[in-house]
């Protein structure tokens, strides 16, 4: 990958020693950035892009060579993001397919990634163990559904989850049964 370094020019102006120490200046800083903003939280590259150009003194251009450089380092990566975070989120809170998606879209992953991800992610979690958790849960904390209410109430919540429908109703019709 090529980046821009501080004292390249894209155009073919002559170029002044005061652009090059502008150009170094707006470059170091924006790089202390990037590292203050990376420290908090893992993100991703059209994250981090949206957060540095956020700044009024920020350069576009800088900004790529930023991102650039910060991949070319190691400390971005959006296919290992996309993995951790799928994997992480399944392990911490049963989550359906569709619910892992809309979270990894929100962070800006590109699509392949997060399709990748989710493949990944779901060899490894098998969404009917997955669904299973969440109802052994849910059962746990508001008991089991005795009207049909209660049994409505429960689908919302696994389809809020993010579960497919169908396995959403049968589960239920099998905790239904259960129940009688």
């Amino acid at each position: 990958m090529k980046y821009i370094t501080p004292l390249k020019n894209l155009t073919s102006r002559r170029v002044s020693i005061e652009d090059c120490l502008v150009t170094t200046e707006a470059y170091e800083k924006t790089m202390q950035r990037a590292f203050r903003l990376l420290s908090y939280k893992p993100r991703s590259k059209a994250e981090l892009r949206g957060r540095l150009l956020e700044k009024a003194w920020a350069v576009g251009e800088i900004v790529d060579a930023v991102i650039a450089r910060l991949e070319e380092l190691g400390y971005l990566d959006d296919e290992q993001l996309a993995q951790a975070l799928a994997s992480s989120r399944l392990e911490r809170r049963p989550l359906g397919r569709s619910r892992l998606r809309q979270d990894l879209e929100r962070r800006k992953l590109p699509a392949e990634t997060v399709e990748n991800a989710l493949e990944q992610a779901f060899t490894e979690q098998n969404e009917e163990e997955l669904i299973e958790r969440a109802i052994a849960k849910r059962l746990r904390i508001k008991g089991p559904p005795t009207t049909r209410e209660e049994s409505k109430k429960l689908f919302d919540y696994l389809v809020r989850r993010g579960f497919n429908i169908d396995l959403v109703i049968r589960k239920v019709r099998e905790v239904g049964k259960e129940t009688e």
